[in-house]
């Protein structure tokens, strides 16, 4: 019987040292904050006295110009400073019905569970879908939370493309009640059921100058604020209301092309008294590029009238957060 004991302590000894070889420790000494693999779209949530920054995992080989990614990533600080790499949670082998394509993504909490909302290509309806996965904690794993996707290209036939439904961005509204949005060309939105899981009514269409993709959606201060790239190669530009449902005011740009990128993709969130502006660029040499992508982080300033101030895009990213 002792020996089945120490058995069993010795295996769960491997099995936690072999996890915490996964973690590996990173500190970002400036933009890009990682450097030792291509990371992109950054969706980045703030739960408890961390930050946990999920990213798109860009693997396409040099020489070659294309979208390649299969995975998606984890990553927490607790002082935006020194990362911890979790192991990936998550994989579009995890979807049975989809084919690949690990595009943008965000999670966020409710009822101690997390969600997380992905673009992803469908394996038998044309075009990128969105799909659902849930976990017990933020670093996951996740599994997929409904066995399908939840949203599909055709549900949305307004733009004539496949690629209409990507880029979810979910909120959760000081009454409780949950909106998701996403698009390309063409911002959708809808209400989700408090399972988080399910549409909770028809899906409506934003009104928003020159959107291109990439929405993001977050609430300050009573303002509602709706972040996306806008043109090509994209910048970031924003609206405002007072509305979750809108009408939206354009408020202009928040962030120039990010060196060496087609694309921007961008995430904003308030941590330990500072606010934060997390993007992608193609900063890393000598590979580096529209395909080979690179998170970073700056600052993000408000003015007094709730606007936000232009994003400064630095070398030098941000210092430890106290």
């Amino acid at each position: 019987m002792l020996k089945k004991i120490g058995l069993v302590i010795l295996t769960l000894s491997i099995i936690q040292l072999g996890t915490k070889a996964q973690e590996k420790i990173i500190t970002a000494k400036a933009n890009p904050i990682i450097t030792d693999k291509y990371t992109a779209d950054p969706a980045a949530y703030v739960y408890k006295d961390s930050v946990y920054l999920y990213t798109g995992h860009d693997v396409c080989p040099k020489g070659k110009e294309h979208y390649e990614m299969h995975e998606w990533l984890c990553y927490s600080s607790a002082d935006m400073v020194t990362w911890k790499e979790h192991p990936s949670p998550l994989n579009v082998k995890d979807f049975v019905w989809a084919k690949d394509d690990a595009w943008a993504s965000q999670v966020i909490e409710r009822d101690g569970k997390f969600y997380w909302y992905v673009a992803i290509a469908h394996g038998t309806i044309h075009g990128k879908s969105i799909g659902v996965a849930v976990a017990d904690n933020p670093r996951g794993p996740f599994k997929d939370a409904i066995g399908k996707a939840l949203i599909t290209n055709d549900m949305t036939t307004d733009v004539k493309i496949s690629w209409d439904d990507i880029d979810p961005t979910v909120i959760i509204d000081d009454d409780g009640q949950a909106y998701l949005f996403w698009g390309n060309q063409q911002c959708y939105y809808a209400k989700l059921k408090k399972n988080m899981i399910e549409l909770d009514g028809p899906i409506q269409k934003v009104a928003l100058t020159e959107f291109t993709e990439a929405p993001w959606i977050h609430k300050r201060k009573g303002w509602y604020y709706l972040s996306y790239a806008s043109g090509f190669p994209e910048k970031i530009v924003y609206a405002m209301s007072k509305s979750v449902n809108g009408p939206w005011e354009y408020k202009g740009i928040l962030n120039e092309v990010a060196g060496n990128s087609n694309t921007n993709h961008q995430s904003i969130i308030d941590f330990k008294g500072k606010s934060y502006f997390i993007y992608h660029n193609g900063a890393i040499n000598t590979d580096g590029g529209s395909f080979r992508r690179s998170v970073c982080i700056d600052y993000l300033n408000y003015n007094s009238d709730g606007t936000m101030k232009r994003v400064i895009m630095t070398s030098e990213g941000v210092t430890k957060a106290k």
